[in-house]
């Protein structure tokens, strides 16, 4: 359906599908990492009242705060929804706010999976900001693909390098997120987030130690496990 879209640039493809392909119909998942002014640039200058997702988890680095709202502010963005948590989950699982440390799977459904399910519904395609070069788990994404909850998802920076990313971020005078000068690559919660390992990808200080690479948002959902799933007192 969107294959004809797959080698376009990212712009030609988010005005595809943001225009004509799914109106209204779409929204951006952001992180306000360290790469994501690029897509909300460009989706700014498309139609800058686009919904962006957020997912304020509770645990994020106080300097993601402070970028959401100055990215914001400068691109004019009026789409942004703050997504938090369940109250009622986190009073359930998390009463405490350590459920990070026994349980790091369930802590990132309910803090993430949970809260992205209840944002999406409505929808039929959303957009993300990965990337082949951030992880060995991402080498062989496509532009296009359908996720895990049977969405159309569309990844416009698939291909691009370094490169690229600075050189974007260079020719439109877009900030870094603030932590990037200190030396982080990826940026999640404060709590499961350090440095780039020496050598490794730059999503290797993301639940540094464990056997995890993703927080779950793309990958499939697969029942078991202890884990909470779309539905379940969301």
């Amino acid at each position: 359906m969107l294959d004809f879209v797959a080698s376009a640039p990212a712009e030609a493809v988010l005005e595809e599908v943001l225009l004509n392909r799914f109106p209204g119909k779409i929204a951006l998942v952001s992180s306000f990492g360290t790469e994501s002014a690029i897509l909300l640039h460009m989706i700014a200058k498309i139609d800058p009242s686009t919904p962006v997702i957020f997912l304020d988890t509770g645990k994020l680095f106080p300097e993601t705060l402070a970028y959401r709202d100055a990215l914001v502010a400068q691109l004019g963005l009026t789409g942004v929804r703050n997504i938090r948590p369940s109250g009622a989950q986190l009073a359930a699982y998390d009463p405490e706010g350590r459920l990070w440390q026994k349980d790091v799977e369930l802590c990132c459904a309910i803090r993430k999976t949970n809260p992205l399910d209840g944002a999406l519904e409505g929808f039929e395609a959303w957009i993300t900001g990965r990337k082949r070069n951030q992880a060995g788990t991402r080498a062989k994404m496509d532009v296009i693909e359908t996720g895990p909850d049977g969405r159309i998802t569309v990844n416009p920076l698939a291909f691009w390098g370094e490169a690229e990313i600075d050189a974007y971020f260079e020719d439109h005078d877009l900030p870094r997120h603030p932590l990037q000068a200190e030396g982080y690559t990826s940026i999640g919660c404060a709590t499961c987030t350090l440095k780039p390992l020496a050598g490794q990808d730059k999503r290797s200080g993301r639940w540094a130690g464990l056997d995890k690479t993703e927080c779950g948002i793309h990958t499939p959902r697969t029942l078991g496990g202890g884990l909470i799933f779309a539905g379940e007192g969301l």
